[in-house]
């Protein structure tokens, strides 16, 4: 198992040894590195990431300010050069707290507990049922997987069909499709991604969900029958 994280750091100097240590690490998965709180805040909103190593002390918006912006957080590791932060970070609900400078042994235990934290949550979404959380309207929205009919290329966004409403994010189809799980879903159009398990029946043209003809591009048409017969 991995976990997707990200590296928050002011200093490039202090950024570079959590990066070294972080890819030297099999159960992590860098997916960016940020110089600054609100360049950070933006990178969330295109990566799925559940762990970010986070410096306190940074310019215009320190780590817990941070905090107080995002409304799903991930996992945090505070990195710091100082130890009067340590109840503050754990008010935060850390999952652990790294004094600078940082050895490989004290890193590790820190991992460990990410993971252990990251698997025990992975088997209680399993028991609530495989969702998504997407944000829409400003807010936080959990979609369960199942109710997921297709989705749609809006320009800038996407939209969410389910069996309930439609839904609109602020994401690109490629981003989006990351975040689905692999073989339940297929892009068949360059505007349309949609649910395997809720096609009726289809043509060389289209996808029937219920009452909606959704557009088939003529090169997805084996790669959905392949799909359809893995299900």
């Amino acid at each position: 198992m991995t976990i997707n994280c990200v590296v928050v750091d002011d200093s490039a100097i202090q950024r570079l040894s959590i990066v070294k240590l972080v890819e030297n690490h099999p159960g992590l998965n860098l997916i960016a590195e940020y110089s600054s709180a609100l360049e950070t805040k933006n990178g969330l909103n295109t990566h799925q990431v559940d762990l970010i190593f986070l410096d306190i002390e940074m310019p215009v918006l320190n780590g817990f300010e941070l905090l107080d912006v995002l409304n799903n957080k991930p996992q945090i590791i505070f990195v710091t050069g100082k130890t009067e932060y340590a109840f503050k970070a754990f008010n935060y609900d850390a999952t652990d707290y790294l004094h600078k400078p940082i050895t490989r042994e004290r890193f590790n235990v820190s991992v460990d507990k990410a993971l252990e934290q990251h698997r025990l949550t992975l088997d209680f979404n399993e028991e609530d049922g495989e969702h998504i959380f997407v944000k829409s309207n400003l807010k936080k929205r959990k979609v369960y997987i199942k109710d997921i009919k297709w989705i749609e290329a809006l320009g800038d966004y996407v939209k969410l069909v389910t069996e309930e409403n439609s839904l609109v994010v602020l994401s690109t189809m490629k981003s989006f499709e990351a975040e689905l799980p692999e073989g339940k879903f297929l892009r068949i159009h360059k505007s349309y991604i949609v649910n395997l398990d809720k096609i009726d029946r289809f043509n060389s043209k289209n996808v029937e969900v219920g009452a909606y003809e959704i557009p088939l591009s003529r090169n997805k048409k084996t790669q959905l029958v392949d799909a359809l017969n893995n299900i």
